[in-house]
């Protein structure tokens, strides 16, 4: 398997296609498994890159503080390591913290941003409601079944969880497969809680799409509409129905949207490669 060596850190890592590198960074407590659905339809266009943040499932790393800006330097040492100068960055929830200190901390190394399901932290947040909030708030008993049953069902729309049970099994045992120490847990809580780019997003100069679920009961979707409101390049795209994670329910959706905002410049990008690249055909 392959990975990539940083200070305190061994990190899990793969490639997928041969394209434009495109980064995705998953969220709280999650790693590359949680790209199921946008692998296959990506990696028709682009060298999609996952890893496992370090310390989540097949990464390793020390007890020792991490800072969401750590974690973009990470990313940025693994497109050292891949030989990528530029990439597009793409981050879900605290993987949307970590790809706006990448846009902040690396401007250089960045052409596109896309922000999903995500917030700018600080006093700009906007909390779920406090029976939410009080489920998400300790990191105790995050590998048991249970809190991982309880937590991603929150995640999903009722709906989608009545209709698609298969897949929903699928999701947890995906989870359940990634083990994530509680260290980790505590120690990505105290980044999240830190973060706070508000102050800063009106120097983000790459275009970046900013997207969002209407129904999402973990990060509101006004938390999207204040990104977009002050990140100078930007646009919103708000999913109806879509829940926090609208990249798994409405996969095909999103795929097309980041297709269509990662290759809107380029004339001579083929639509059929789009267009089915977005089914995952």
């Amino acid at each position: 398997m392959p990975y990539v060596e940083l200070d305190g850190a061994r990190v899990y890592y793969e490639t997928h296609g041969a394209g434009a590198p495109l980064v995705l960074i998953p969220g709280f407590g999650a790693g590359a498994w949680i790209w199921f659905k946008q692998v296959p339809a990506l990696e028709r266009a682009c060298r999609v890159i996952l890893f496992d943040p370090r310390g989540v499932g097949r990464s390793v790393a020390r007890d020792e503080p991490f800072s969401t800006k750590l974690l973009a330097d990470d990313v940025a040492a693994l497109l050292d390591h891949l030989g990528i100068e530029r990439a597009d960055v793409a981050g879900a929830s605290f993987g949307g913290f970590v790809a706006l200190e990448f846009a902040l901390e690396h401007p250089d190394r960045l052409k596109k941003l896309i922000l999903c399901c995500t917030s700018a932290g600080g006093a700009m947040h906007v909390a779920p409601d406090a029976e939410v909030l009080v489920r998400l708030a300790s990191t105790q008993g995050l590998n048991t079944e249970e809190r991982m049953r309880e937590n991603l069902l929150l995640a999903f729309s009722p709906e989608y969880v009545a209709r698609e049970r298969d897949e929903v099994e699928r999701v947890i045992a995906l989870r359940a497969a990634c083990p994530v120490p509680e260290f980790v847990y505590r120690r990505q809580l105290q980044a999240a809680l830190a973060f706070d780019a508000g102050a800063r997003l009106g120097a983000i100069s790459s275009p970046t799409l900013v997207i969002t679920g209407d129904a999402d009961r973990i990060v509101p979707a006004e938390n999207s509409r204040r990104l977009a409101a002050a990140i100078p390049r930007s646009r919103l795209q708000v999913i109806a129905g879509g829940s926090h994670s609208f990249f798994i329910e409405q996969a095909e959706e999103f795929n097309r949207a980041v297709l269509d905002f990662l290759f809107e410049d380029q004339r001579d990008c083929d639509e059929d490669v789009r267009r089915q690249g977005a089914k995952g055909e």
